[in-house]
């Protein structure tokens, strides 16, 4: 890659960057080094959030919420369609962000990242008007019953630097179409896209405290989840983490949802297409390098198969072309960071020191210009043992563990003996075999002759240690709503003879 590739102009980051509560911009004392992955220098200086922020910003938007609960549904939907218009406008400069405080190429940021944002809040906002109760039949005379639905209130959302404005628009979008408001945290490793949208929020005209941000480590997020007046808890992160938030919210019995870490199993069979399977295990491990929950990070392949797809695999992974987002030309980006970079490595070693091979890849790159980025080798890793640490703990970065299995049944075994339950794949051209295999794999998705799908309308989440409760479509609305019985004697509101009646 050329040196010549230079960070571009965004006038966001040439300001103050602060934290938005009730509708306003809020300095504050502190602040935190966001760093470019791709080169190792600060990008920009991150407000950072103490407990007296974390309160103010509860507490607006629990004020907030006694209103925005009644807000007209017409109304809730025009403001957050024209908050989907202005990210639409400012759209390239968002990816840029998002390039230049993640690592991700461009066309990851663009295609992906910023488009599924769009369509997610103007999904949601289609949903303010739908959001429906029932009329409930029951034995009493005259008694006439209806269940409601309700927004819980205000939301405490959690988010992770891998995808941070997408995982931002994960929980903003069924939060203000339920009614709720929400008090957004993201990563203090990725945060720069969530500031910028709050000024977009702003612009949109929401009514102040019903969006707000503050920034910190975990000790913020904590506080953030203690709070008495959250409700709702919605988490995206490492299980760890997942598992201290339940503790935590446990004491005000706090709802929560959690999507946490995977493990995928991706699935060859013999009888697959192995050009397509190819295409799917490289892009299933080495999207948004590896830094993905589902990436399929466990490559099971059919014995007879087993040593052509893992060359396959390794052939394209030496080729990869590592480089900043910026430069159209770079298939891989750099790691979130250093310390990021030498976990994975840890466990590249640990594969080698229990026996697997690595076919390609495990040590750190050096990229021509960005010498102080963030870079990995992409890693495929041959002869590896299901029991593994390698095949076992959720990695998170550009690392392939190929495992053959010897039939059906054997595969099924290895795959579900894991303590996550996220996604899975299936390679093959028996269609009968492909829907079996599904019905038995215990993962919340399970792609068959593709990889990595995603819509706004079709529910995704996970199982076991891979969390609990939905995101996207209608099922993610409801961890956001709760039920009211409404009861009516109808005996009662007859008017007695002569009484209440003009003429």
């Amino acid at each position: 890659m050329a040196s010549t590739i230079t960070e571009p102009a965004v006038g966001f980051l040439d300001g103050p960057l602060r934290l938005y509560i009730d509708g306003k911009f809020v300095e504050t004392e502190g602040s935190l080094a966001t760093v470019n992955p791709a080169t190792g220098q600060t990008l920009a200086e991150a407000p950072l959030a103490t407990e007296r922020e974390v309160d103010a910003a509860v507490i607006a938007a629990a004020r907030a919420f006694d209103t925005w609960r009644f807000t007209p549904a017409t109304q809730r939907a025009r403001l957050m369609w024209h908050l989907a218009d202005l990210l639409d406008t400012n759209k390239d400069e968002l990816a840029t962000i998002e390039v230049l405080d993640n690592g991700k190429p461009m066309w990851e940021a663009q295609a992906v990242d910023i488009a599924l944002t769009i369509e997610l809040l103007r999904y949601y906002a289609g949903w303010t008007t739908k959001i429906e109760g029932k009329v409930l039949p029951n034995s009493i005379p005259g008694m006439f019953t209806v269940a409601k639905r309700e927004p819980v209130g205000v939301v405490a959302a959690i988010t992770p630097w891998n995808f941070p404005l997408l995982e931002v628009g994960y929980k903003l979008g069924p939060a203000l179409a339920a009614g709720c408001t929400i008090v957004i945290k993201p990563s203090e490793l990725a945060p720069l896209s969530t500031l910028r949208l709050m000024q977009l929020v702003d612009e949109a005209g929401f009514p102040p405290g019903v969006v707000n941000v503050v920034i910190g480590g975990p000790d913020v997020g904590a506080a953030l989840v203690r709070h008495p007046g959250v409700r709702k808890v919605a988490f995206t992160g490492q299980t760890a983490t997942g598992k201290e938030i339940m503790r935590t919210a446990v004491d005000g019995l706090k709802r929560v949802t959690l999507e946490l870490g995977g493990k995928s199993p991706n699935i060859v069979f013999a009888d697959a297409d192995l050009d397509a399977a190819t295409s799917g295990a490289f892009g299933g491990i080495f999207f948004n390098q590896g830094q993905a929950c589902v990436a399929g990070s466990r490559l099971f392949v059919e014995t007879p198969v087993a040593d052509e797809l893992a060359g396959r695999v390794a052939e394209q992974a030496a080729g990869i072309r590592l480089g900043s987002g910026l430069d159209p030309e770079t298939q891989m980006g750099p790691l979130i960071s250093a310390a990021h970079r030498a976990r994975v490595r840890g466990y590249v070693e640990s594969a080698r020191e229990q026996g697997a091979e690595v076919a390609v890849g495990g040590g750190e790159a050096s990229v021509k210009g960005f010498e102080g980025g963030f870079f990995l080798e992409p890693t495929v890793i041959s002869h590896v043992r299901n029991d593994m640490k390698v095949a076992q703990e959720e990695i998170f970065g550009p690392v392939l563990s190929v495992i053959p299995f010897a039939d059906e049944d054997e595969l099924l075994a290895l795959a579900n003996a894991n303590d996550y339950g996220l996604a899975s794949g299936i390679w093959t051209s028996d269609v009968n075999k492909a829907l079996r295999v599904a019905d038995r794999l215990d993962a919340g998705t399970v792609w068959i002759n593709t990889y990595g799908m995603f819509d706004v309308a079709v529910p995704f989440g996970g199982r076991k240690h891979s969390g609990f409760g939905k995101e996207l479509g209608e099922e993610a609305l409801e961890p956001y709503l709760h039920s009211k019985s409404v009861w009516v004697d109808l005996t009662a509101a007859v008017p007695r003879s002569g009484q209440g009646i003009s003429r």
